[in-house]
């Protein structure tokens, strides 16, 4: 078993305490020096930490002043929703999955192109349905490699998000990526699924995601309602 950092269980606990409100928007955290003294941890640890944060958008560094706190980012995954969304917050975010966690190789006709290890790994498979407020916005399709990911398969990932559990459980973190974006004519089942009108379009992306893992990418298709939403996000 992988054994977590020290920054890493500080850069969580804080990351919990912002999301819970314990430091609320505009607040300043402990001082670096409070930190060490709190955790017993050492400068570079706490600032490791803080880095990290930083980095996620969770505060912003001012010199002279400390680490204040900004509001937590409302998103699923990368993509953040807009509007409406951001008014009422992500409590209000749910997740169907319809095809759990399973190991298959490759589809021969992929977006993007594979490493040669990749190809030979295979990939872990999973399609899900989000819903913003009881209504289906996103259906995404997932392919990630078949590495670092002891017992994924067997994890249950109901109303939780992709990336938080890859990041809690694995260490994964996004470091940026591409995408692809166009508006299509949806098939049946996604008109279904996505409960649109009758030759409504969605927006189609196709999304490939870089991590501080050497060789893993994450991989998705995402079909998207945006009659009520939009989405954005940076890279």
């Amino acid at each position: 078993m992988e054994q977590i950092p020290q920054y890493r269980k500080l850069y969580e606990l804080l990351r919990k305490h912002i999301l819970a409100g314990v430091y609320e928007e505009g607040t300043l955290l402990p001082s670096e020096n409070e930190l060490c003294s709190t955790y017993s941890m050492t400068r570079p640890t706490v600032r490791h930490a803080l880095d990290s944060l930083v980095k996620e958008g969770m505060i912003l560094k001012q010199q002279g002043k400390g680490s204040i706190v900004r509001k937590p980012p409302q998103n699923i995954g990368i993509l953040s929703i807009a509007g409406t969304a951001s008014a009422i917050g992500v409590r209000y975010l749910q997740t169907d999955i319809l095809q759990k966690p399973e190991i298959r190789s490759w589809p021969e006709n992929f977006a993007f192109e594979l490493t040669s290890l990749e190809r030979e790994v295979g990939c872990i498979y999973m399609e899900r349905l989000r819903y913003v407020e009881g209504v289906p916005v996103f259906y995404d399709i997932n392919h990630l490699p078949n590495l670092y990911l002891s017992r994924i398969t067997g994890r249950s990932f109901d109303n939780k998000s992709l990336f938080e559990m890859l990041r809690k459980h694995y260490q994964i973190e996004i470091l940026g990526g591409e995408q692809k974006l166009k508006a299509i004519n949806p098939d049946s089942k996604i008109t279904q699924l996505l409960q649109l009108p009758k030759d409504q379009p969605v927006l189609h992306i196709e999304r490939k995601l870089t991590t501080n893992k050497p060789g893993f990418n994450i991989y998705s298709t995402i079909y998207f309602n945006s009659e009520k939403h939009s989405i954005f996000g940076s890279f």
